[in-house]
């Protein structure tokens, strides 16, 4: 089996002149971010077999989009359950401001531990 590799010299060693494919570019938003960061430091046989077989920048999108959705999800259903409605918006909009990021922190929350840092 004959290969083609060239070889540069680099302070009296060879090394193997290969380059990784380029990743696609994806675009990514918080949780793709955080679970990139998570990847890179405490799941690093992961991050390396995803950079690897060039699988990084579709799994990031895909852990974005559904953190997304979830957190989209739940922050509905925890406002429904509390009871914020489009009248205390109307009435009073600071405290339904107020309640809204409350939900949408607990959403995060579970979130975070179930899609982005699992």
């Amino acid at each position: 089996m004959k290969t083609d590799l060239t070889y540069t010299e680099i302070n009296g060693i060879y090394y193997p002149d290969m380059q990784m494919p380029e990743q696609p570019t994806v675009h990514m938003c918080k949780y793709g971010q955080m679970r990139l960061d998570h990847l890179k430091k405490h799941r690093r046989g992961t991050y390396t077999t995803l950079l690897t077989t060039c699988k990084l920048s579709e799994h990031l999108a895909e852990i974005d989009a559904e953190a997304k959705r979830r957190v989209g999800e739940l922050t509905v259903a925890f406002a429904k359950a509390d009871g914020i409605t489009e009248q205390l918006k109307a009435g009073n909009n600071l405290l339904w401001a107020q309640e809204m990021n409350n939900c949408k922190a607990q959403a995060e929350e579970i979130v975070f531990r179930e899609v982005v840092f699992r």
